[in-house]
């Protein structure tokens, strides 16, 4: 196996053309990769990057969760700390209100239209990436503010150039994303893989080496204290990583194939024989996109709770001190590790996976445009029962589907929070990172098997 796979990588480099695009997808990531560590001018980073490793447990919170999407740029205060976020963020937006806004969505069919909502995104990334970086320049200008605890001040500027601080921040961050945003097309266009997650992949396993000190620790006597895992329990966590691996590629390559027969037709003089052809409908087709929306959404309870409960109860007024002794409860019924979040976060994954589907599967035109070309589902009448009966079979696989996707994000949480395993590790056995990183390799190993089976080699994937 590990001969062919070999065998296979060398072929890669035997046709000048797929060569060409993988030196360059490696080149261009590798620049990516200094947005990360180069840091902005009158900023020191040491002691914030001090702080996130000594907060490594709780990475499950809404800094971790942009911190690993940035690759640790957020803690370093490096030029491209608010990543490739902003982009993928306008880009969502974009797609929800081509679903649900009439003139966009009759943009969309119309020719050009598709480039026209790509300009729109890309107008709105620049409108993110301001807001986000003047949030973020203020953060870092108070940090005690954010992070709840006195770090060290950040700032290198005197008061006198605090304005300077913020307005250049704010400029180099927004150049930093529209940067990333650049290089993740040139990759698309003129390299391998779809560029922007490809990016986003380098920047999580950029956490690979921590995670490898974190369980090398795990199995390690240090100072006469006995190790914290034993080979049983090295054996089980494989066996684990495997599971979840074999069960994200299942997930990401289900789909239900609903088979289409075309009827023989004519247009003007020319005479279209019939066939039968298949519809493939993802198992998964949300993606990764509901545990994003319910990490985010579930995140800024707990911080807003945890900062009024702080505020209040250093208040004079009884009252106030009750209302503060209020909010620190629901901020610890929310925490990652209750039984409640894992509840109220796996019906929001259910939720977010049927709203995805709700917004971007439009079975309505699907029937329509299998009406026009002479299409059909055997045993289905065309029109409104092939709507219905793709609404049906979509909602079915859908649940599947969500299920699974529930399964794989609690994993992360049950071994974090529940088994004393770190969370820098424990991200790399489900969750968001493992779901974006074996989805987007197995997309670019497909496209590199393009390449090969045009030239008669043997591809990757069996």
């Amino acid at each position: 196996m590990l001969a062919s796979l070999a065998n296979t990588f060398c072929n890669c480099f035997k046709i000048p053309e797929l060569k060409s695009r993988i030196l360059f997808t490696v080149m261009v990531l590798a620049i990516c990769r200094l947005a990360a560590v180069i840091h902005i001018p009158g900023l020191d980073g040491a002691a914030l990057a001090a702080f996130f490793e000594s907060q490594s447990k709780n990475a499950n919170s809404i800094l971790g969760l942009y911190s690993m999407f940035s690759g640790g740029a957020m803690e370093n205060c490096a030029v491209g700390a608010l990543g490739i976020m902003p982009y993928i963020s306008a880009t969502i937006i974009v797609q929800l209100l081509t679903a649900v806004y009439p003139p966009w969505s009759k943009l969309a069919r119309e020719d050009g239209g598709r480039t026209k909502l790509i300009q729109y995104g890309r107008y709105l990334t620049v409108l993110l990436c301001l807001i986000q970086g003047a949030v973020m320049a203020a953060g870092w200008e108070h940090p005690e503010a954010i992070f709840h605890k006195d770090i060290g001040r950040l700032v290198l500027y005197g008061p006198n150039l605090i304005w300077w601080y913020r307005i250049q921040t704010v400029l180099i961050l927004t150049t930093g994303t529209m940067l990333l945003m650049w290089l993740g097309e040139q990759i698309t266009d003129r390299g391998i893989g779809n560029g922007v997650s490809l990016i986003i992949t380098v920047n999580i396993l950029a956490r690979l080496p921590a995670a490898a000190q974190g369980l090398h620790d795990m199995f390690a006597a240090v100072r006469g204290v006995e190790a914290q895992m034993n080979f049983g329990h090295g054996i089980a966590l494989f066996l684990l990583l495997a599971g979840v691996i074999a069960g994200i590629i299942a997930l990401t390559q289900a789909q239900r194939k609903i088979p289409v027969q075309y009827a023989q037709r004519a247009v003007g003089r020319k005479v279209y024989s019939g066939g039968t052809s298949f519809m493939p409908l993802r198992v998964n087709y949300s993606g990764v996109m509901p545990i994003i929306f319910a990490q985010a959404i579930l995140m800024f309870p707990q911080y807003i709770f945890t900062m009024a409960g702080q505020n209040l109860e250093r208040s004079q007024s009884n009252g106030l001190r009750i209302i503060g002794d209020v909010c620190t409860r629901l901020a610890s019924v929310l925490h990652e590790r209750s039984l409640f979040y894992l509840a109220v976060y796996s019906l929001m994954i259910l939720f977010f996976s049927y709203f995805w589907v709700a917004t971007q599967f439009n079975e309505l035109q699907i029937a329509d445009d299998l009406k026009k070309n002479g299409g059909y589902i055997p045993g289905v009448r065309p029109g409104q029962a092939t709507s219905d009966y793709l609404h049906n079979t979509m909602s079915r696989i859908t649940l599947a589907g969500a299920i699974f996707l529930v399964i794989i994000a609690v994993i992360p949480q049950i071994l974090a929070y529940n088994m004393g395993i770190p969370y820098q590790v424990a991200q790399f056995f489900g969750g968001t990172s493992m779901l974006i990183v074996v989805g987007v390799l197995l997309d670019t190993m497909r496209q590199m098997e393009s390449h090969l089976l045009m030239r008669h080699y043997d591809g990757f994937l069996k």
